[in-house]
């Protein structure tokens, strides 16, 4: 028996798995340059790390005055967005070894994303993360995204897993939220490290103030075993 047969693991996708957030920018600014809204800054995308894309459209209209509905921003982000992905997009190797290292232990693994599901199935399938990353959750399958927990309990129903015996990996503040609203333990790592002291944070089980370049998946490895073990002695 493996010390991890207790706990589940749900990933966030984007800035987390891999580094997409530079195709949602240049996606976000080449549909706001086209209704009118000039000079998006990578400045001004950090904001909507961590929100779902149908929420950011949402703001958008309200921000900036838009006539075209939510559905049309959200679709033309989409397909622009999708464009980008299929060859533009990465995982961080690090990443990677830690699926890997998951997978050979068979711990049960989900993604929960505010991405829309053609945008999940493509850079899992581009990635070759799809391997081992089967279960999927996208935050337009439920009533809200992140910061609602939403998305993290259907991935847990989908793997039959306790919410208190997983351990989501997140990103951004909001993904914070959410782990810690669903009852998860989470291991977050700021895309924006200058965003680490956000209060949403402050709620993870470990922080790993530098991002991604504090990540070791050896390192997060040995923690989940120690997590692991600590369930195991509730």
């Amino acid at each position: 028996m493996s010390d991890l047969d207790t706990l589940s693991v749900i990933f966030d996708l984007d800035g987390t798995l891999v580094d997409s957030e530079p195709n949602y920018y240049e996606a976000s600014r080449q549909v706001l340059a086209e209704h009118g809204v000039p000079g998006f800054s990578w400045a001004d995308h950090e904001s909507y790390v961590g929100i779902s894309t149908r929420e950011s459209v949402t703001i958008w209209r309200e921000r900036y005055g838009l006539r075209a509905s939510a559905a049309e921003l959200l679709a033309a982000t989409n397909r622009r967005y999708l464009d980008l992905a299929r060859t533009r997009t990465r995982a961080y190797p690090e990443m990677r070894r830690f699926v890997e290292l998951l997978a050979a232990e068979r711990v049960p693994m989900a993604v929960a994303s505010g991405s829309s599901p053609e945008a999940i199935e493509a850079i899992l399938a581009g990635t070759g993360l799809a391997a081992h990353l089967s279960t999927v959750v996208s935050a337009d399958e439920v009533p809200h995204g992140k910061p609602a927990p939403d998305v993290f309990l259907e991935a847990a129903r989908r793997l039959g897993a306790d919410p208190a015996d997983c351990v989501v990996l997140e990103d951004a503040a909001p993904g914070a939220a959410a782990a810690h609203a669903a009852g998860m333990r989470c291991i977050a790592l700021p895309y924006v490290p200058a965003q680490a002291d956000a209060p949403e944070f402050t709620t993870a089980s470990l922080l790993l103030r530098g991002g991604q370049a504090e990540f070791s998946a050896r390192s997060a490895y040995a923690w989940l075993r120690e997590a692991a073990r600590g369930a195991a002695t509730r």
